[in-house]
């Protein structure tokens, strides 16, 4: 299986940002540690980030050819992005959205994801765990 995992705006400042709200872990040691849950599990994954709406739209689209599954945390761009969106929607495989904080829990503005009626399974609020959660949820497993 081929899974793509697209982080998307301030994931990049991850270490930076609330430790409280976001873990304190960088964005290198998140892709890290998929790589090596992703090892454990036999699955291929590729990890990108960007801060660009129209890039990351870019690679859901290469992802309809070179894909199996997604896993997407947009970041702010989950409460409004409908081109992100409309983007996922024909996307053939399964899609898993994953936030490390619990955006249900959150400013009223942040408990709203227009992405929710496109995906397949959700994990909210879990950390980094969450992105372990997403792919042993696409493997067929609990999470």
């Amino acid at each position: 299986m081929q899974v793509l995992i697209l982080n998307g705006v301030n994931l990049d400042v991850l270490g930076r940002r609330d430790p409280s709200v976001y873990g304190g872990i960088s964005l290198n040691e998140l892709e890290t540690r998929i790589y090596e849950w992703a090892h454990e599990l036999g699955v291929s994954v590729r990890c990108r980030q960007s801060n660009s709406e129209g890039e990351f739209i870019g690679w859901i689209h290469d992802a309809y050819d070179d894909a199996d599954a997604l896993v997407v945390n947009p970041g702010a761009w989950t409460h409004y992005s409908y081109a992100i969106h409309d983007a996922l929607e024909p996307f053939a495989g399964p899609v898993v959205e994953v936030h490390l904080s619990n955006i249900e829990g959150r400013e009223d503005w942040r408990r709203h994801s227009v992405i929710a009626d496109v995906v397949s399974h959700r994990v909210l609020g879990k950390g980094p765990e969450g992105y372990r959660d997403a792919l042993v949820h696409l493997q067929g497993g609990a999470s």
